[in-house]
C-alpha cells in the first residue's frame, strides 16, 4: 500500500511517502528549488519521494493533500457576510481553493488514481497527526497551534491509538500566529519566516512592554483566546499571501494601533535598540502566556502527562523548553517538521490510520529522510569548482581530523548521508564550530552565515551529559527545546 502525501499551494510546499505504513521518504521543496519556505506544487520533492522508495506514480494507491476546501465551509461564509472582507483577498482564496482542488490535474495521467483515491485532510488535523502518529505514545494531549490554514489557527485534541479525538478549534481572524507575525513585521523582519529571529532577539531585554501586549490578545477560560482586532488588519483588508510558487510573500498585519501603542515601527535594516530588544522580549513573554494557558487547558481536559505539539509556533523552540516547568506534562514530542512542511507525513499517516484502519508500527526517531549522494557524487561536484578532495576512507581517521580541526578553530563543513526534513541541521547538513571559543558566534554571523549579530546557534551535546550541562534532561533530537544552562556550567562554555 503506497501512500503520497503533500502540502501544497502553502508555505513549505513538501512531500512525503509511505509504504505499508511506514516513512520511506520526506522532503520539502526548497531543497530542490533553492529558495527558501518555497510555496507551491511540490512537483520535485513528489518526483524525489516516488524515486526513493522505488515506484511510479502509477503505483501511488492513495494522494492524501493536507487541504480540505470543505473544512468550516458555514463559518467562512458567515465571516464573509458579517466581516465584509475585501473583494480582492475572497478571489484570491477562491483562486487558491481551485488549485487545491486540482491536485491530481498537475499529476500525470494515470489510470489506477481517480477521485476516490484523493483525500483531503483538514490543515490542523494533518499537523495533529503528522505529531501524534509518528510519536512513541499510544495515547497523549496533541496540540496544533499556528498562523492559519483551513479557516482555523489551532486545534486541540487527544490521540489515541489510530484515532484523533479533535476538541477545541481557534478560528479566522483569531491567531496567536498572526499575533507573532504581526510583531516580526512591526520589529522590521518582514522575510516570510522571520519569526524565529524575534525569538532570538527576545533574550536580550525583560518584557517592559508586556502589558501593551495583554490589550492585544485576550485568553479564555477555556485556553482559547481572541484577538482585540483594533491591532490588525488581515479580517478586513485580508492576508495578502502569495502561494503561485516561489518565495511566500505575506502583507503586513498589524494595524496604525501598533504605532499608537508601541512607538514607531522599526524599518528594515534600522539599527536594532534596546526598545526593539524589549518588544521582541514581550512578544515573546505574551506569545508564552497564551500557549501555556492553552497546554494547560488542554491537560486539565484530558488528564494526560503526554504531549505532542504541531503548527508553526510549535517551532518556538524557547516556549518548548519551558513546558516541563510551566505545564504538568512530563513527556513532550515534536516531530522536527513541525511546521506546515510537516503535515504532508500528518495527511498521509491520517489517511493510514483513519481512513483505511491500519495499525500502527512506525515511530520517526530520527530526521533523515531526504536525498543522499553517493561519493562519486560528491567528487563530481568538487572536481566541477576546482576543488581540491582528499579521500580519506577510515572513519575514525576522518572523525579524528575533524576534531583536531575544530578544536584548532577552523570551522567545518560536515555532510553525509540523507538530508534533514524540517529546518534543523541535525548533524547531516551541519557547519560544526567549537562553542568554547568567545568570538565564535560573531565570527560564524560575520563570516559565515553574513546575518544579523544577535542570532543565537544550538550546541550539540552528548545525550548522556544534557542533564549535566542543562538544567532539564529531557532529550531533544530535533533542537525543538530551548533549556537554560546550569549556573556552574556558564563560564566553563
Amino acid at each position: 500500500m503506497i501512500i503520497l502525501g503533500i502540502n501544497a499551494y502553502h508555505a513549505d510546499a513538501s512531500a512525503a511517502i509511505l509504504v505499508d505504513g511506514k516513512l520511506v521518504a520526506a522532503a520539502e521543496e526548497e531543497r530542490f528549488r533553492r529558495v527558501k519556505h518555497w510555496a507551491g506544487f511540490p512537483a520535485e520533492a513528489i518526483r524525489y519521494c516516488l524515486a526513493e522508495a522505488g515506484v511510479a506514480i502509477g503505483q501511488v494507491d492513495h494522494v492524501a493533500i493536507s487541504r480540505d476546501p470543505r473544512a468550516h465551509l458555514f463559518k467562512k461564509a458567515w465571516f464573509a457576510l458579517t466581516h465584509r472582507p475585501n473583494p480582492a483577498y475572497l478571489i484570491d482564496r477562491l483562486r487558491n481553493r481551485s488549485r487545491v482542488g486540482d491536485i491530481l490535474g498537475r499529476l500525470p495521467p494515470i489510470s489506477n488514481l481517480q477521485s476516490p483515491n484523493l483525500h483531503h485532510v483538514e490543515h490542523h488535523r494533518a499537523h495533529m497527526a503528522s505529531a501524534f502518529f509518528v510519536s512513541p505514545f499510544e495515547e497523549a494531549a496533541v496540540a496544533s497551534i499556528d498562523a492559519m490554514g483551513d479557516f482555523a489557527s489551532a486545534m486541540v485534541g487527544r490521540g489515541r491509538g489510530e484515532r484523533l479525538e479533535i476538541g477545541d478549534n481557534v478560528l479566522f481572524p483569531h491567531s496567536l500566529g498572526f499575533l507573532y507575525t504581526a510583531g516580526t513585521q512591526y520589529l522590521g523582519f518582514s522575510k516570510y519566516g522571520d519569526e524565529y529571529k524575534v525569538m532570538g532577539l527576545a533574550a536580550y531585554a525583560e518584557p517592559d512592554y508586556l502589558d501593551a501586549f495583554r490589550r492585544m490578545i485576550r485568553r479564555e477560560k477555556d485556553g482559547t483566546f481572541a484577538l482585540n482586532l483594533d491591532y490588525f488588519r488581515h479580517h478586513r483588508d485580508g492576508v495578502a499571501m502569495s502561494w503561485e510558487g516561489g518565495e511566500p510573500v505575506i502583507g503586513p498585519l498589524w494595524s496604525a494601533e501598533w504605532e499608537r501603542l508601541l512607538g514607531p515601527v522599526r524599518k528594515p535594516g534600522e539599527e536594532i535598540t534596546p526598545r526593539h530588544q524589549a518588544i521582541a522580549a514581550s512578544l515573546q513573554a505574551i506569545f508564552e502566556e497564551v500557549y501555556f494557558g492553552l497546554l494547560n487547558a488542554l491537560h486539565e481536559r484530558t488528564g494526560l502527562t503526554a504531549l505532542c505539539l504541531a503548527g508553526g509556533c510549535a517551532m518556538n523552540s524557547v516556549a518548548n523548553g519551558k513546558i516541563f516547568d510551566r505545564t504538568p506534562f512530563r513527556e513532550v514530542y515534536i516531530q522536527s517538521a513541525a511546521g506546515d512542511a510537516g503535515t504532508a507525513i500528518g495527511a498521509a499517516f491520517s489517511v493510514w490510520h483513519e481512513r483505511l484502519g491500519r495499525p500502527r508500527s512506525f515511530i520517526m526517531e530520527h530526521s533523515y529522510w531526504g536525498p543522499r549522494f553517493t561519493d562519486a557524487d560528491v567528487r563530481g561536484a568538487l572536481a566541477a569548482r576546482k576543488i581540491a578532495a582528499v579521500d580519506i576512507r577510515d572513519e575514525a581517521e576522518l572523525c579524528a581530523k575533524t576534531a583536531r580541526a575544530i578544536a584548532d578553530g577552523k570551522i567545518v563543513g560536515w555532510f553525509q548521508g540523507r538530508m534533514e526534513w524540517g529546518p534543523r541541521a541535525l548533524g547531516n547538513r551541519s557547519i560544526l564550530a567549537d562553542p568554547r571559543r568567545a568570538e565564535m558566534k560573531e565570527l560564524l554571523n560575520a563570516r559565515i552565515k553574513r546575518r544579523e549579530p544577535f542570532r543565537p546557534f544550538a550546541p550539540s551535546v552528548l545525550v548522556e551529559a544534557v542533564g549535566g550541562y542543562f538544567e532539564k534532561s529531557y532529550p531533544d533530537p530535533f533542537m525543538l527545546k530551548v533549556y537554560t544552562i546550569k549556573k556552574e556550567q556558564r563560564d566553563l562554555i
